[in-house]
């Protein structure tokens, strides 16, 4: 049964056709607002998408820690996100984010100098032009004994090319052939001298940590960004040791933290 709709007495065609008009445009606005919501949604997510692939492209760079050399910065497990510009000279982007220097003190990822497709995490100690010695296991930079509030020393047996580098005494057996031959070439007066464009870096965990004492200077241009954010972690599985809890994998795994 049609519905009864009401026709004032001096209404003329042309009214009529305005408020049909009317009523069919106050009927089709909603659905219009419906599908302008869709559309603006679609649009945004795909606007983030294209925003975190770029991110990810030129900026951002995720690694995983598969090893103790940087605990207690960094343990087994944790997920960094790195900023891929920060030490960039040349970057695509550098206009737009200028790269800053790489100084002592810094964490820096880089291509692994014995193997270029791996990448390593490890702490700057030292910059070119300075003069590395280790003295019991601590960092002695021109001269001058370095605070290190980050370096941690495990529980291991006395090493003296481990804990007085350089000591050229005796070779290591974790240690390159080449960088030996380099090494006996380059000590003057037990010191070390970082030559332009290299760095030498070393593991937090000073007492189980293979870094340049062991294979050598990092190039510049071989480090990939700065590691600033621990944004996930997971607990490792022992043999050992009890399995960690639900409460304490969930504990760490949002264990989130912005790196010094």
């Amino acid at each position: 049964m049609m519905p009864q709709v009401s026709i004032p007495a001096n209404a003329t065609p042309e009214s009529l056709d305005m408020a049909s008009a009317e009523r069919v445009a106050v009927q089709a606005r909603p659905a219009s607002k419906a599908h302008y919501g869709v559309l603006a949604t679609f649009r945004s997510l795909l606007e983030f998408l294209v925003i975190a692939l770029f991110a990810l492209t030129f900026i951002l760079q995720p690694f995983r820690i598969p090893s103790e050399s940087m605990v207690p910065t960094l343990r087994v497990g944790d997920f960094l996100m790195v900023d891929k510009q920060s030490y960039e000279p040349e970057g695509s982007l550098s206009w737009m984010l200028p790269p800053s220097s790489i100084h002592r003190g810094d964490l820096v990822v880089f291509h692994y100098p014995v193997d270029p497709s791996m990448h390593l995490v490890k702490r700057v100690v030292a910059v070119p032009g300075d003069r590395v010695r280790l003295k019991h296991g601590r960092a002695w930079i021109n001269g001058q004994a370095v605070e290190e509030p980050y370096a941690f020393y495990s529980q291991a047996a006395v090493d003296d090319f481990r804990d007085n580098f350089p000591s050229m005494r005796q070779m290591d057996p974790s240690l390159d052939p080449n960088w030996w031959m380099r090494l006996r070439r380059s000590v003057v007066d037990g010191e070390l001298t970082v030559p332009k464009g290299q760095l030498f870096v070393l593991g937090d965990n000073r007492n189980d940590s293979e870094d340049s004492r062991y294979w050598g200077f990092v190039p510049e241009r071989d480090v990939v960004g700065r590691p600033f954010v621990v944004y996930f972690s997971i607990l490792p599985t022992s043999d050992e040791a009890a399995p960690p809890t639900l409460r304490d994998r969930l504990r760490t795994a949002l264990s989130f933290h912005v790196l010094r």
